[in-house]
Order: structure tokens, then C-alpha cells, then sequence
């Protein structure tokens, strides 16, 4: 991500390098129409998880509060990668499907809208 210094000449030490979070890269993890979860939830995920890992157990973890999350059909979740649509292979690593330090996925539920649909 690239930021301009209202500065010229400012220079500091960039601390969310990969390099600093120890053989781990964060992912950023949204869920749409669910704004109880008003942001993307940021999580320290080995680059070797297999993307089946991240619905089968930590995912459902996340958002466990929302009454939705029991109700989620994982098959027919709908995938954005840095806003653009794609269909993850749950047997390769998040690396595999496209996933490097501080991507962004957000993922739509059809049909589950929030509490009583309100998108809450």
C-alpha cells in the first residue's frame, strides 16, 4: 500500500512488514451485510493455511457471535479479493489462492443479511 507523506523528506520505520510477524502474514477478513462486524477483522495466518482452514474453523471462530455464522452455507459464499470476485481452492494455501501479506477478502452469504435483515 503506497502512502504520500504530507511531509517532504519523511522517512519511518515501516512496522507491519511481513518480516515482522514471524513467519506469519495478516489477512484481512470481511463479511458482507453484516455490520455488526463493521470492518474487516485483521488475523496473523500462516502463508501454508490451506484456505479450507479459514471457513472450516477460524471464520466460524471470528464472527461466532453473530447469530447468522451457524446458519452460513459455506458452498454457496460468494468471494471478493481486493474487491474483485473469485472461487478459492480449499485445498491450496491462502499464498496459493492469491492471499499475500495484508490482502483483503470479504465474503457474502446469500440470503443471510444480518439480524432479521437488517445488514446489522
Amino acid at each position: 500500500m503506497t502512502v504520500t507523506a504530507i511531509k517532504p523528506g519523511y522517512t519511518g520505520e515501516i512496522k507491519d512488514r511481513v518480516e515482522n510477524f514471524h513467519g506469519k502474514q495478516l489477512l484481512y477478513i470481511g463479511w458482507e451485510d453484516h455490520l455488526m462486524f463493521c470492518a474487516p477483522l485483521c488475523i496473523p495466518v500462516p502463508p501454508e493455511l490451506p484456505f479450507g482452514a479459514l471457513t472450516a474453523e477460524i471464520i466460524p471462530n471470528l464472527y461466532a457471535q453473530h447469530p447468522d455464522t451457524a446458519k452460513i452455507d459455506w458452498n454457496r459464499v460468494e468471494w471478493l479479493r481486493s474487491g474483485v470476485p473469485f472461487t478459492p481452492d480449499a485445498a491450496k494455501s491462502v499464498t496459493d489462492n492469491g492471499l499475500g501479506h495484508k490482502a483483503v477478502i470479504r465474503f457474502r452469504t446469500p440470503g443471510l443479511h444480518g439480524i432479521h435483515g437488517t445488514c446489522s
